[in-house]
């Protein structure tokens, strides 16, 4: 370990964290919306130093053969160099790629799209939702905040105009139609360094954590999702803790949006 990793363990072993945060505080958090022209919808989400930026696409297409009156969710990640020097140009890697199924399964699992108002002829042409997200910079905590800006950009999304005489899409004209959202699904990440849990982790914490859990909740609670990192586990206390601030910090986090 390193000696900053072997500083941030100590310090968890007090239930101390190098910014003085609370173990269930997050960082300062910024959304502003509709800052991408020629998206139908966007968001930029600034966590401490961590910056996503998320953008919203529609398109229309066949639905799948086995949801022929839904419209589809799709969501991509780019771990671009320039908001960290550990991530390189290139194919979506593996952790690009946890990063979008974790955004995606917290949308899906909580039904937070009604997807059956997305379709336009059943069984021949539905709306897609495709939301790609990107990383600006690196502070850590990268899950949350991209859950955020995937939301903010939903929410901020307008679909374009759609002509059924021509069959296109006028990607200039833009609706007053806005995305069926149902609710408003979030993400609360905690890592574990020694036997400390601390919500929203710095890029240090992550490095100096052994395990990570991602919990995604719903407007009424409910939790949708879970995703667990690292290479240790957690007792039953501890998921129980971390249940339970996932909800209440979910709410806060709700508020902004």
């Amino acid at each position: 370990m390193s000696g900053k990793t072997d500083y941030l363990v100590e310090l968890a072993k007090k239930c101390v964290r190098s910014d003085n945060r609370k173990e269930d505080e997050f960082r300062k958090i910024e959304i502003q919306r509709g800052i991408i022209e020629k998206a139908e919808g966007s968001a930029l989400v600034k966590l401490g130093s961590t910056q996503v930026l998320a953008g919203v696409k529609m398109e229309i297409r066949e639905p799948f053969p086995d949801t022929p009156n839904e419209g589809v969710l799709m969501v991509s990640a780019e771990l671009s160099p320039i908001a960290s020097p550990e991530f390189s140009s290139g194919p979506p890697g593996e952790n690009s790629i946890e990063l979008a199924r974790v955004v995606d399964r917290g949308i899906r699992e909580s039904h937070a799209i009604d997807t059956e108002k997305l379709c336009i002829i059943e069984k021949e042409k539905v709306w897609i939702v495709s939301v790609d997200l990107y990383m600006l910079n690196d502070g850590g905590n990268l899950i949350d905040a991209s859950a955020l800006a995937a939301i903010a950009a939903i929410l901020n999304t307008k679909l374009p105009k759609y002509d059924e005489k021509e069959d296109k899409i006028i990607y200039e004209e833009k609706t007053k139609k806005t995305l069926p959202l149902v609710c408003k699904p979030v993400a609360v990440t905690h890592v574990k360094i020694a036997d400390s849990l601390f919500a929203d982790p710095t890029s240090e914490e992550e490095e100096a954590s052994t395990a990570r859990l991602t919990v995604g909740t719903k407007d009424n609670g409910n939790i949708c999702a879970l995703q667990k990192g690292g290479v240790e586990g957690f007792t039953n206390k501890q998921l129980e803790q971390m249940f339970e601030k996932s909800i209440e910090v979910g709410k806060q986090l709700r508020k902004l949006l």
